[in-house]
């Protein structure tokens, strides 16, 4: 059966599909099906792809005020973004109107370290915007991606699309489930790391450490501002839900500074961070807004801890969008 006869969901609900291509034929073919499909309807459509794609697609589909253009390589960089800055913010701006989004999360080139946080984020999808007026069509590259991406890409979404023809896909997996198998302890930090114990009253001291090593590493200064501000919201959290002391390390990479916060609570909420919160609640804000500030945000927890990792590169600032989240808990 081809996907677009195939039988589509209630009109408040998710569709989300993996699109398998092979050449730039398949990738063009395979989108302008679904972009044109969705604008016959009056589907408002959002095409997130990484900034190599862009003008491919800009070519073949044209322009419209229905059609909205964004590179994913800069605004979907850190996967904990995706939801709450790229896709909750186009469904939200257009409800109740039903609207599609093509989004690349993984491609050739992805960042090995981000690969973790892109497969949660195609599987948590699945639950953030079950009840959403959304399809979504993720593009794999089948032909340079290795057979474990192909793999984990049939693992979160229930549809996938080869040639024109859409099929349920057998190796889809509880949501949680995958979620879950990619909550993978981190390699340990360097020797150099730099490394601070504190308590609530030690916060302060936590700042200026991360701070004075973002400058060395070469951050200018909005990238010392914001992981200055990340790092306390993580840390605030791990002393006030803990109860004890936490740790920081941090070091230089290649990219510019990481930043790890260990503390011994436990977050449950796969979700968390991931979802905006609601307008007349007063938490919720902290780690959606880390993931915005940030590059890349890290988290693995076990039964006793919970480590974040907070990477900011030496580049210019967050990437232009959505009004930032405000702080507060």
């Amino acid at each position: 059966m081809t996907w677009e006869s195939a039988a589509w969901p209630e009109a408040g609900s998710l569709r989300h599909d993996a699109l398998f291509y092979r050449s730039d034929d398949d990738y063009v073919t395979g989108i302008r099906s679904f972009v044109e499909a969705g604008l016959g309807v009056g589907e408002p459509v959002l095409i997130a792809v990484p900034g190599t794609r862009l003008d491919l697609l800009r070519a073949a589909l044209g322009g419209g005020s229905e059609l909205r253009f964004v590179d994913m390589a800069r605004e979907g960089r850190n996967p904990g973004w995706i939801i709450p800055g790229v896709l909750h913010a186009f469904v939200d701006e257009h409800t109740p109107t039903r609207v599609r989004v093509v989004g690349e999360p993984v491609w050739p080139g992805r960042s090995a370290l981000a690969y973790p946080g892109c497969v949660q984020h195609e599987a948590l999808t699945n639950i953030a915007l079950a009840d959403r007026a959304i399809s979504i069509l993720c593009p794999y590259d089948s032909a340079r991606l290795d057979v474990d991406a192909i793999a984990d890409a049939a693992s979160t979404h229930p549809y996938l699309i080869r040639c024109g023809d859409r099929q349920p896909s057998a190796g889809y997996g509880r949501p949680e489930t995958v979620v879950d198998a990619f909550n993978r302890p981190f390699p340990p930090p360097p020797p150099s790391a730099s490394t601070l114990f504190f308590e609530a009253a030690g916060l302060s001291g936590m700042r200026a450490m991360v701070a004075a090593l973002a400058h060395e590493a070469g951050l200018d200064r909005d990238r010392i501002d914001d992981l200055r501000v990340a790092a306390n919201e993580i840390a605030t959290n791990a002393v006030v839900h803990s109860g004890g002391p936490a740790a920081a390390r941090v070091w230089a990479d290649e990219e510019g500074l990481i930043c790890e916060i260990i503390g011994s609570s436990v977050l449950t909420d796969r979700l968390a961070g991931r979802l905006p919160p609601s307008p007349v609640s007063d938490t919720g804000r902290g780690l959606l807004l880390v993931n915005y500030l940030c590059d890349l945000v890290q988290v693995h927890t076990d039964a006793t801890s919970t480590t974040v990792r907070l990477h900011m590169h030496r580049r210019a600032g967050p990437a232009a969008g959505p009004v930032a989240p405000t702080a507060g808990r």
